[in-house]
């Protein structure tokens, strides 16, 4: 039932033109799946949806191509070692389409058109439930706070009283100089006790930062590459 729809002996496998056909529409179409599924609430290019949808045909071509040549295995490898080198760092969700992508086209390159059909529905399904389920996504409370100082200020523990008031965590991450060096932007990750109370908390740490810049929002998701 899962095997290869192309007729194999030995080493080689033979390729005919409804053969071909038939995997590439397969593999059109399982692409559009991936792009489909990776559209789903999320932040996305256009540039990258279409690249996502053609690149289980481009796998699976190569695959074709390949078909047990030692020496044409050994040049498609060279090749995409170049192209790795050119290309930057993605998240974790866009690394994982790709690798989507590329297991889908490894299938339908080698036949197994109906074993890429249904590893793709078994993960698409798991993501779509995995997402709406919002699972893995941080605690409502959560805030990523900023505060500027004066250079002049001893900011250690400057803080501790009002966030002890109204946070039930608050962790130091970073110290950093800004403005030629003249200021220290404190960043802190922080459990808010209760919501809407990021006002109140905001208007004490005024009163003690000199009324320089303070903000406070959602936990930086670039944390997320790989």
């Amino acid at each position: 039932m899962l095997d290869s729809i192309l007729s194999t002996t030995t080493n080689t496998s033979s390729l005919t033109l409804a053969s071909l056909l038939l995997c590439s529409l397969v593999s059109l179409l399982l692409g559009l799946g991936i792009a489909l599924l990776y559209m789903v609430r999320n932040t996305y290019t256009k540039n990258f949806v279409v690249t996502l949808a053609l690149l289980p045909i481009i796998v699976q071509m190569v695959i074709m191509l390949v078909n047990g040549n030692l020496g044409t295995g050994v040049a498609v490898l060279g090749a995409f070692s170049l192209i790795r080198f050119r290309s930057v760092p993605g998240s974790a969700r866009e690394i994982g389409s790709i690798f989507l992508a590329m297991a889908v086209g490894l299938a339908t390159g080698t036949g197994y058109l109906l074993a890429a059909v249904l590893f793709l529905a078994m993960v698409g399904a798991a993501s779509l439930l995995l997402t709406l389920m919002r699972f893995g996504e941080p605690r409502q409370f959560e805030k990523e706070l900023k505060i500027t100082v004066p250079e002049s200020l001893d900011y250690e523990g400057v803080f501790d009283d009002l966030l002890g008031r109204y946070t039930r965590k608050a962790e130091l991450i970073r110290v950093r100089t800004t403005n030629m060096g003249s200021l220290y932007e404190l960043q802190y990750h922080i459990r808010l006790k209760k919501a809407g109370t990021e006002k109140a908390l905001m208007d004490e740490l005024r009163c003690r930062n000199g009324n320089l810049n303070i903000s406070c929002g959602r936990i930086s998701t670039f944390r997320d590459e790989l």
